[in-house]
C-alpha cells in the first residue's frame, strides 16, 4: 500500500492551477476577440469555432479545478492504494486531452465541422470517466 505522497499532491495542485490559469486567459481573449467585434471570430460562417473555443475554455478552467479538488482531496483524507499512479495520470490525460480537443478542433473548421482534433475530447472524456469512479472508490475504501 502507498501513502498519497506529498509528489502526486504537488503534482495535481500546480498543474491544476497551471491548467486553470491557461484557459482563463482564453477566456479573457475570447472576450476580447467578441468585445472588440473581430470577425474572424463573430462571423457567422465561425460558430462552429466559436462554440469549440468557449467549451474548451469552460472545460479547461473546471477540469483545473477538478485537479486542485484532487490534491486537496489527497492531503485532507489520505488514501491508501496502489493505483494511485494510474489515477493521477487518467486524471491528468484526461485533463489535457478534453479540452484541448475543442480548442485544436476549433482552429480550422471545414464546413462547419472541426478538425480532426476534436478526436481529443471523448478520449479525454473517457479518460476522465474511467479515472473518476476509481477516485471515488479509493476515498470510499479508506479506513
Amino acid at each position: 500500500m502507498i501513502d498519497a505522497e506529498p509528489r502526486l499532491i504537488h503534482r495535481h495542485l500546480s498543474f491544476g492551477w497551471t491548467l486553470a490559469a491557461c484557459f482563463l486567459m482564453l477566456g479573457l481573449a475570447l472576450e476580447m476577440l467578441h468585445g472588440f467585434k473581430i470577425q474572424w471570430y463573430l462571423a457567422m460562417a465561425n460558430e462552429t469555432r466559436r462554440l469549440l473555443w468557449s467549451l474548451a475554455h469552460a472545460h479547461g478552467v473546471l477540469l483545473g479545478l477538478l485537479n486542485v479538488v484532487y490534491a486537496l482531496s489527497l492531503r485532507s483524507f489520505p488514501v491508501r492504494g496502489s493505483r494511485l499512479e494510474l489515477v493521477s495520470g487518467l486524471v491528468i490525460a484526461g485533463s489535457i486531452c478534453l479540452p484541448s480537443g475543442f480548442l485544436l478542433g476549433g482552429i480550422v473548421v471545414h464546413g462547419g465541422d472541426p478538425n480532426l482534433f476534436i478526436v481529443l475530447s471523448p478520449i479525454g472524456g473517457a479518460l476522465l470517466a474511467i479515472a473518476m469512479p476509481m477516485v471515488a472508490y479509493s476515498f470510499i475504501q479508506r479506513k
